[in-house]
C-alpha cells in the first residue's frame, strides 16, 4: 500500500514536471490544510516569474483523481486537502491492518547491521551504550520493513592483550578467576592483569609468550582464552537482558572469528598490486585520502612486525558478509572518531571487489554521551560509567517516580514497571536525538512524566488503553460504519495516524531512529489535542464508534512504534 504521501508527490511532480521537469514538489504536513506544497516558490525564483502564477499553473493541470483537492493559497502554496471519501478508506485500511500500513520489501533484502561491538574481560560502560540502543532499533525497523536481519556484535576478543589476561587467570587460580569474571567484576580482573604486566617484567615475557602460542593454536592456551571469552559472553548477555535488547549470544562474531582469512586478505590485495610498503608496514592507498600535508594516507592491513590490524580484520569481516551472507546492506554502527577509518575500508574493499556497487554500505555514525558539565560522562571519581550502573540508577528513579505520583499497583507490579519505564527513559533520550550530536544524560528529565521522553509516550499510550478497556466494559462500539471526519483536532489526529509509514520508511532511508521519535511524540500530542477537544465515551453513538477507533488507531500505533525502539508499551501504569 503507497502512503498518502507517496500517493500525493506521484501527482504533483506529474503536474510540476509540465511547468519545469525534475521540480521538487516540497510536500509537507500544514496547519491550514492536510497538506502544502512550498515547490512553486523556488520554481518561481528559478523562472523569473511570480509564485502564485506558477502554482496556479501547477493546479491547473495537477489531477489528483478523487485523492485530494487543491488550492493556491498566499505567496504560492498549494494547500491539499484529501477528500473525505479518500480518508474513510484508508482509516478503515489502516484498522484491518495489522501492519498499519507500513509496507514489506518484496522480495526481502539481507540486512547485517553490526552494533554494539564490547571487548571480552572489559565491562560495557556508557561508550557503548548509542551503538547498542541506535543498532538495535534500526534491526527491528529494517525487519518491520520486511528485510531479512542479521545482527553481527564483532566483540574484541583477539590481540596482544589477551596473553596478559589469560596469564593473569592462570597465576590467579583458573576456577577462582573464572569466578571473578562470573559475578561481572571484568574491570578488575583487567586492571589487575594490567597491573602484574606493568610492574613484573616475569609476567611481561610470559604474557607475550602466551600471545605466540594463543596465536599458534596451543590446545591449553586456547582452552584457556575460551574460557575467558564464554565468561564475558555470559557478562554481556546479561546485560542486553536487563536492557532490554535483541542481541545474543548467538549474534557474536568476535575478532578472532576473521584470524584465519587475515593471510589470504594481505595475499589477495598484493596479487591485484594494491598493496604497498610504508615504513615497513604493508598499506592501500585508496584513491582520495590525504593527511593534512596532502600527502596520500595509508590503510595499514599488515604491520611492520608482520601482525594484522583492525583494518584487516575489518576487510575480512567485509568479504565475509558479502560473499558468504550474501548481504544486500552493511550498515555499521559506529561513534564518529572511526569515520574516516571505516570511508577507508569500504573503499579499499570496493576496490578489491569484495564490495560490489550492488551492495549499500554505510557508516551509521553517532555523538557522545555527555554529562551534567558537558563534559563525556564520568563517575564522581573520573572513571567511566558502567551500563549496569546506569541502568540500575534509572530503575531507582523511575520507582521513586511511581511512588511520589501514588500509582495503584502492588509492589512486584512497581517493580517491573519500573524496569520499564528505565529502559523507555534511557533508549528514548538516545534515539530521540539526531544521532551525530552529542546528547547530555540527565536522569530527571528522562524518567519525567511530561515532555518528550519514553515515559511520556508510555503514559499516552496507557491513557489510550485505559479509554478502550472502558468502552469494551460498556459494550460501546468501536467499528465506525464510515469516517465522517470534520474539521479540528479528530482531523489533526486522522492525518497524523496516516503518517506512520511515512515516518517508518524516512526513519529507514536515513537510518535516523530520532524521525519516529518525533512522529510518536507528535502523534501522543495530537491525541491529547483530541481527547479534549472531542469526548469519546459520551459521545452519540455514530460518533463514538468513529473516535473509538481513532483511539484504537492511536494506541496500535503508539505500541508498533515504541517496539520499534525498543520500549515496552504497559497497559496500565
Amino acid at each position: 500500500m503507497d502512503t498518502v504521501s507517496e500517493l500525493l508527490e506521484a501527482r504533483l511532480r506529474a503536474a510540476f514536471a509540465q511547468v519545469a521537469p525534475g521540480t521538487d514538489p516540497v510536500l509537507r504536513p500544514s496547519e491550514r490544510a492536510d497538506f502544502q506544497a512550498n515547490g512553486a516558490l523556488a520554481l518561481a525564483r528559478a523562472l523569473g516569474r511570480s509564485p502564485r502564477e506558477v502554482a496556479a499553473q501547477v493546479a491547473a493541470v495537477l489531477d489528483l483523481g478523487g485523492l485530494a483537492t487543491v488550492e493556491v493559497a498566499g505567496a504560492g502554496f498549494l494547500n491539499v486537502t484529501l477528500t473525505p471519501e479518500f480518508l474513510d478508506a484508508r482509516l478503515h485500511a489502516l484498522l484491518g491492518d495489522a501492519r498499519l500500513g507500513v509496507s514489506r520489501s518484496d522480495p526481502p533484502h539481507r540486512v547485517v547491521i553490526d552494533y554494539s561491538a564490547p571487548n571480552v574481560a572489559k565491562e560495557m560502560h556508557v561508550g557503548h551504550l548509542r551503538s547498542t540502543v541506535i543498532g538495535d532499533a534500526l534491526a527491528a525497523l529494517e525487519r518491520l520493513g520486511g528485510e531479512e536481519v542479521i545482527a553481527r556484535n564483532h566483540v574484541g576478543d583477539w590481540g596482544t592483550p589477551f596473553g596478559m589476561l589469560i596469564e593473569h587467570l592462570v597465576e590467579r587460580g583458573e576456577d577462582a578467576g573464572a569466578a571473578e569474571l562470573a559475578i561481572g567484576d571484568l574491570t578488575a580482573f583487567y586492571q589487575a592483569a594490567r597491573a602484574a604486566f606493568d610492574a613484573d617484567e616475569g609476567f611481561r615475557e610470559r604474557s607475550r609468550a602466551r600471545v605466540v602460542a594463543l596465536q599458534a593454536g596451543d590446545p591449553e592456551t586456547r582452552r584457556l582464552w575460551r574460557r575467558l571469552v564464554d565468561q564475558s559472553v555470559a557478562y554481556f548477555t546479561e546485560v542486553y537482558r536487563r536492557l532490554g535488547v535483541t542481541l545474543s549470544a548467538a549474534d557474536i562474531r568476535g575478532e578472532s572469528s576473521y584470524n584465519d582469512d587475515l593471510a589470504g586478505v594481505v595475499a589477495e590485495l598484493d596479487r591485484q598490486g594494491l598493496l604497498a610498503d610504508s615504513d615497513g608496514a604493508r598499506c592501500v592507498f585508496p584513491p582520495g585520502f590525504t593527511n593534512r600535508e596532502g600527502e596520500p594516507l595509508p590503510l595499514i592491513v599488515q604491520k611492520r612486525d608482520g601482525g594484522f590490524g583492525y583494518a584487516a580484520t575489518d576487510l575480512a569481516a567485509v568479504r565475509d558478509r558479502v560473499e558468504r551472507l550474501g548481504a544486500d546492506r552493511l550498515l555499521y554502527v559506529v561513534g564518529t572518531p572511526q569515520a574516516q577509518h571505516f570511508a577507508m575500508v569500504f573503499a579499499v574493499a570496493r576496490q578489491a571487489g569484495w564490495l560490489p556497487d550492488t551492495v549499500r554500505c554505510e557508516h551509521v555514525a553517532f555523538g557522545n554521551v555527555l554529562g551534567a558539565d558537558h563534559k563525556m560522562l564520568k563517575t564522581r571519581s573520573g572513571s567511566t560509567v558502567k551500563l549496569i550502573d546506569l541502568l540500575d540508577e534509572a530503575v531507582e528513579r523511575a520507582r521513586r517516580a511511581l511512588e511520589e505520583r501514588g500509582a495503584a499497583i502492588d509492589a512486584a507490579q512497581r517493580d517491573q514497571l519500573a524496569v520499564q519505564i528505565a529502559r523507555a527513559a534511557i533508549k528514548y533520550a538516545d534515539l530521540s536525538t539526531e544521532r551525530q550530536r552529542d546528547y547530555v544524560f540527565d536522569l530527571d528529565r528522562m524518567v519525567a512524566f511530561e515532555g518528550d521522553t519514553g515515559p511520556y509516550l508510555q503514559y499516552a499510550h496507557t491513557r489510550v488503553r485505559s479509554i478502550l478497556r472502558r468502552a469494551a466494559d460498556a459494550g460501546a462500539d468501536a467499528r465506525p460504519e464510515a469516517f465522517v471526519v470534520g474539521e479540528g483536532a479528530s482531523r489533526t489526529l486522522a492525518t497524523s495516524l496516516l503518517g506512520w509509514p511515512d515516518a517508518v520508511a524516512a526513519a529507514r532511508a536515513t537510518a535516523q531512529p530520532h524521525r519516529l521519535c518525533g512522529y510518536l511524540f507528535g502523534l501522543a500530542q495530537d491525541f491529547t489535542a483530541f481527547y479534549e477537544a472531542c469526548p469519546v465515551l459520551s459521545a452519540p453513538p455514530a460518533l463514538r464508534a468513529e473516535r473509538l477507533a481513532l483511539c484504537e488507531l492511536t494506541a496500535r500505533t503508539l505500541a508498533q512504534g515504541l517496539a520499534v525502539l525498543g520500549i515496552e508499551a504497559p497497559e496500565r501504569m
